[in-house]
Formats: C-alpha cells, structure tokens, sequence
C-alpha cells in the first residue's frame, strides 16, 4: 500500500437544533433501541491467532505456492464460519506488465437480504521491502502482519460471529488480493495511483453479484500496530462522512477515543478509494494515518512488520467497534 497525502481540510461547524420540551424523551428512546442490540463479544486471542496463521504462511505475493495456499484457508475459514464462499479468480497486470494470479475471496452471510453491509481487507503481502532502511532488503518479500494480515484476522473473528449470532442486514467480508503490487519506491517510471488495489478495481468492476450494492462500506488496514492511532481519512471523509462519524462516535462509547482519534488525518491511497469511485459504495478506511509519524509506522514495508508488532488491544478496539455497528444497523 499505497500513497499518503495529507489535506488541509476546511474546519466543520455543527449547528444543533434543539426541539423544546422533546429533546429528553427522544433521547431516552434512541439509547432504550440501541440497547436492546447486543454485539457479539470480540475475541482478540482468537483474532492474534487467525493473524499468525496467515503470516506462518510466509509472504502471500501473488504467483507464489504461499500465496495459494494462504488463499485456500481463507476461503476454507470463511466457509467453516457459515458463509457462502465465491473465489474471484482474474490474471490482473502489474504496474511491470507482470501477469498476477489473482483471487478475491468473498464471503457472504444471508445473501438473500438486499440490506448489506460490506466489510473488506486485502490478503496478499508486499513483495519488497521498499521501505526497509537497509538498502539490501529492498527485494525481500515482507511477512506483513499489519499489513494485510491484521485486517483480515480481525475479520475472520467477525465471520466467526456471525455465523453464532447473525445482525438484521446481510453482510459481505471480501479479502481482495493484489493490494500491495504497487510500484515500489526505487521503481524509476510513473507512479500511478492505480498500479495499486488490483483486485478491488476488477471487483468494483466485476463484483460478484450482478448489480450489487451496500449500505456502505469499511476497509480494515494495519489494524493490529501496537500504539495505533486511527484518524478520520480524507478519503473517507469525502465520500462516507456520515460512516466515518458512526464509528468514531462508537468507538468514543465504547472507550476506545485513544485508538480512533478524533481529527483528520491525510489520504490514503487504498483499496475503499476504488470502492468509492467505481462500484459508488460509501466506504471508509480505517487505517493508521498517524500525522506525527507521518504515516503507518516504522516497520511499514520492511522486513520488521512480523507478529511482535501486533498488539491484541488495538485488534479489539477495531473489532469491537465495528461489531457495534454493523449490530445496530436496521
């Protein structure tokens, strides 16, 4: 993954009216409903363990037998959790002109209500180590943890979930692949924004289902970083404000205001971006755009991003956020 811009976004001002005499009752009523709806409870241990699982794989670089076999326990995980399982297969090309062996992974939970909710991660692992401060790892495929493991771990507990206790609108996890084929930073052509997210773009493309649509949708990336921090994206605040402010605002109820920070971050180019603009779903990313370290931490595309990076208190404040949401959705 991917670019990072920073924005300097113009400030908001929120008007609040206030209805005489009915504020209170309304109030009352609105927290009475969302009570009634209980969330499953996240399991961080069981979330670290689908994560390790992935990275005991080694790198996931497409066209390689790690990257295959990665992709047949997915597809086995999600169909061991109840969902129904479609295996996206497209031979994509690279930024080089390289054929990839492509395969998005979906899986889809009461597939037959028309009120979805799309949750989505990318499952496939950087080839190099173009970030790495010593010269000589440049070309060393990177194990990634955070980077691509993390979300799809978390989301693996979430399938777990839903298969026990199902919440009233339908929902589609998606692992897409050929996130991170992007051109690395010694590459000496054009850098184009769409050499990344491969495996989105022939989805937002092509989806699975002809003519499919969510109520919105939420990117999990690097969302396992000990001492992340998860501003407000631009990206995502540009296209699913109104998604961004439900999670924020869940994640302050639930305590987790020291995870999902609330101010904005930069942009990010990544795989909600082609979501948005292409398959015209309202989705946000939920990603480690730290504005003081100027990015998603220092073992971000080099050989360091391996399991002693992930920390299950963020994977829980992810996972338990989002469970609240997509569990309170009517």
């Amino acid at each position: 993954m991917k670019s990072y811009y920073m924005f300097s976004l113009m400030s908001l001002v929120v008007f609040t009216t206030i209805s005489c005499g009915s504020n209170k009752k309304s109030s009352e009523k609105t927290e009475s409903i969302e009570q009634q709806v209980k969330a499953p409870e996240f399991d961080a241990d069981s979330a670290y363990q689908y994560v390790k699982a992935q990275v005991d794989f080694g790198p996931r670089v497409p066209n390689t037998s790690e990257h295959v076999a990665c992709g047949n326990y997915l597809a086995k995980k999600l169909a061991d959790f109840g969902a129904t399982v479609t295996n996206q297969y497209a031979d994509l090309i690279g930024y080089d002109g390289k054929i990839l062996k492509a395969r998005n992974i979906i899986g889809s939970y009461n597939p037959e209500n028309k009120k979805r909710i799309l949750l989505f991660a990318h499952w496939d692992t950087r080839p190099w180590a173009d970030n790495d401060p010593d010269e000589k790892n440049y070309h060393t495929p990177i194990l990634g943890a955070n980077d691509g493991a993390s979300g799809v771990g978390a989301l693996l507990e979430i399938a777990r979930l839903i298969n026990q206790k199902q919440p009233e609108l339908g929902v589609d996890i998606i692992f897409f692949d050929a996130e991170d084929y992007g051109a690395p930073e010694f590459y000496e052509g054009k850098h184009k924004e769409e050499y990344w997210c491969l495996g989105t773009q022939y989805w937002a493309k092509n989806p699975h289902v002809q003519g499919y649509n969510a109520r919105f949708g939420i990117l999990f990336d690097m969302v396992g970083g000990k001492n992340a921090t998860f501003y407000k994206e631009s990206y995502s605040n540009k296209y699913a404000k109104n998604v961004v402010q439900k999670v924020w605002e869940k994640a302050n109820s639930l305590g987790y205001g020291n995870y999902f920070i609330d101010e904005d971050g930069g942009g990010v180019t990544d795989d909600h971006l082609f979501v948005n603009t292409i398959a015209r779903i309202p989705s946000i990313d939920i990603v480690p755009t730290d504005q003081k370290d100027g990015g998603f931490g220092y073992f971000w595309h080099t050989v360091n991003d391996t399991m002693d990076v992930i920390d299950k208190a963020t994977l829980k404040a992810v996972g338990q956020t989002v469970l609240e949401v997509i569990y309170n959705e009517k």
